[in-house]
């Protein structure tokens, strides 16, 4: 609360008269986050599922690549008001599917799943365990050579395999820039892909 107070220039005890204390803070930095996260309801097309899946998944992603620190620092708050709201959205997207409410539960965290495993492995992919950023090109020629050292040893046949005999170094920075937001739409197209079939298996996807 200390810090947040010397960031907004003012005194500790003056943030007590707008929230009671660290976790309330926390809920209401979680709720002002989701409301990032709702689509605009003249957006969000309730005509088609998989269209309104992705619209929410993308608003999603996009509210955690503005604010990375979201992921760990807001794990756990309650819901507010924006977070019903997303969750309401959510359930509208799905609601033309016929499935029981478990089952739409099931569906919309399998979609949550993708949306923050994206997201956890962009952010632990792009910096070491002591934190060393990767898009410094400094510490990602560190990895390089790492890695290099490793392969030279002749242990890991198959990932010497999977670069082949061309410019290692240039395939590895290919492989880091390929995270990105087209990679996570093809993503995101192949897990719906596989929904949708299975939703068709069973006659629950809806008329028409």
């Amino acid at each position: 609360m200390r810090r947040v107070a010397s960031e907004l220039g003012a005194g500790t005890m003056t943030l007590y008269h707008y929230v009671a204390n660290k976790d309330d803070l926390i809920e209401l930095m979680d709720d002002a986050l989701m409301g990032e996260v709702l689509v605009p309801p003249d957006e969000l097309p309730l005509d088609d599922w998989r269209a309104a899946l992705r619209r929410i998944a993308e608003g999603s992603l996009g509210a955690f690549l503005r604010h990375p620190w979201a992921l760990d620092a807001l794990t756990g708050s309650a819901f507010g008001p924006n977070g019903t709201r997303h969750f309401d959205q959510s359930l509208a997207a799905v609601s033309s599917l016929r499935l029981g409410a478990r089952e739409k539960m099931e569906l919309l965290a399998t979609v949550d799943d993708y949306v923050f495993g994206f997201v956890m492995r962009l952010q632990t992919g792009m910096r070491d365990r002591d934190g060393a950023d990767y898009q410094d090109p400094a510490n990602f020629d560190a990895m390089l050579d790492y890695a290099e050292r490793l392969l030279a040893t002749g242990d890991y046949p198959h990932i010497e395999q999977l670069f082949g005999d061309g410019d290692r170094r240039a395939i590895w920075r290919e492989v880091a820039a390929s995270w990105s937001e087209e990679r996570f739409s093809r993503g995101l197209d192949r897990l719906l892909d596989g929904i949708e079939l299975e939703l068709r298996r069973r006659g629950a996807l809806p008329d028409g």
